[in-house]
């Protein structure tokens, strides 16, 4: 297996974006934008990173191509019009 992952530090990149958030439920939630379906949680960051770095060598080895051309812009927020509220069900 050693060789097969160097064999992939060669084909793809070595650094990758991604974006933490926290869940409702109080887990951190990491996602790889550039990976689709790339994504993890954890209930610590050092935990996070972990499993994120699991989660992207996982997706290289079932054969999902990262998206070369992406690249981090930045965060935006959006606020809506008071109208733009759903009704409830």
């Amino acid at each position: 297996m050693h060789d097969y992952k160097f064999r992939l530090s060669n084909l793809f990149m070595d650094k990758y974006t991604i974006v933490v958030e926290k869940g409702e439920n109080g887990l951190f939630i990491a996602y790889v934008p550039s990976i689709p379906g790339c994504h993890t949680q954890a209930k610590t960051i050092p935990q996070l990173m972990e499993r994120v770095k699991e989660a992207i060598e996982l997706c290289l080895e079932c054969g999902i191509k990262p998206q070369t051309n992406a690249s981090f812009v930045g965060v935006r927020t959006v606020e809506l019009g008071k109208h733009a509220a759903a009704s409830p069900a």
